[in-house]
């Protein structure tokens, strides 16, 4: 089916430690027309030779129970539940609309594209597929509010490439395993995270895949790669990726009490940034819990843009 005619889509490419993304606020937009094609228009726009090129479109619609619903598109078109650097440039976004009712009354894209002052650190709620989370922040750091993990394996042996390989796995709104390894730059994430990616042990919703090294002369911080699934392929960060690698970290690496442990981890992605992720050890009986998660690291506003759908339709 074709579209008689074509639709102009205002756009934010954001980028926050390494992910780059295109936000459509769908809220302050008439885009009722592009409903059910937003897997195409991902893909199209998202292509970094034919399109704009972004690490995925994160479409904002109205919510209930939230300032605002995102949805978020992988370049593939794939819909994945959430997105942790995704959100971090959302919650900027929205409170630099908020910090600006000139910008509101105009309806245009805030101000601190332009250079213009900077977001408040009011919280900010943002529905997802993968649980509802909250953000805050001024200038270019972020904070945000994550969902309490689930579905935590540790001690998983995976039989990979003619080998045992020794993992973990847990969902931080989307699946990751978490592979530890001794030499970061070694790995072969392209080659090995395809395979883990779509291994039998994680379908049918297949999983993203993390190398992670503990760097002892950076503070013993992480390293981290990640190969995303959606992207296929390696980026240069995945705020849930790095918050899952810190979580696996913490689990396997500290004692926990009956009255609960706070926990810092910082983790340098593939880009150099140094993000941080916070969040509380809980001991109940034989458990370990975890609560209270705080993703950290810097956003910025990169362009604002227009493009026409279908793309490649003359004006």
């Amino acid at each position: 089916m074709t579209i008689p005619h074509s639709t102009m889509v205002r756009f934010t490419k954001m980028v926050g430690t390494g992910n780059d993304f295109l936000i459509v606020d769908a809220v302050h937009q008439r885009l009722n027309s592009l409903k059910g094609r937003w897997p195409a228009i991902a893909r199209a726009a998202c292509d970094r030779r034919w399109g704009i090129g972004a690490d995925g479109l994160l479409l904002l619609e109205p919510s209930r129970v939230g300032d605002v619903r995102m949805r978020v598109f992988n370049p593939d078109g794939s819909e994945a539940e959430m997105c942790g650097n995704g959100a971090r440039c959302v919650v900027r976004f929205l409170a630099q609309r908020m910090s600006s009712s000139l910008d509101s009354a105009r309806d245009v894209a805030p101000s601190a594209s332009r250079g213009h002052g900077a977001p408040q650190a009011e919280p900010i709620a943002l529905e997802t597929a993968g649980g509802t989370v909250t953000g805050w922040g001024r200038s270019e750091r972020i904070h945000l509010q994550m969902a309490e993990p689930t579905q935590v394996r540790l001690g998983l042996e995976i039989p990979v490439a003619g080998r045992m390989l020794s993992a973990a796995s847990i969902d931080t709104g989307v699946p990751h395993v978490v592979v530890g390894v001794s030499d970061l730059e070694a790995v072969d994430v392209e080659g090995l995270g395809r395979q883990l990616r779509v291994h039998r042990m994680f379908q049918p919703r297949g999983t993203n895949v993390n190398f992670v090294q503990v760097d002892r002369h950076a503070g013993h911080c992480l390293r981290i790669r990640t190969y995303e699934r959606g992207v296929e392929g390696e980026t240069l960060a995945c705020g849930t990726g790095v918050t899952a690698a810190a979580i696996i970290h913490g689990l396997t690496h500290s004692a926990g009490s009956n009255g609960g442990v706070r926990r810092r981890i910082d983790v340098i992605t593939r880009g150099g940034d140094r993000m941080s992720v916070s969040f509380q050890l809980m001991a109940q009986g034989t458990r370990r819990l975890v609560k209270d998660v705080v993703l950290e690291g810097a956003v910025r506003w990169i362009c604002d843009g227009t493009f026409r759908w279908p793309m490649g339709v003359a004006s």
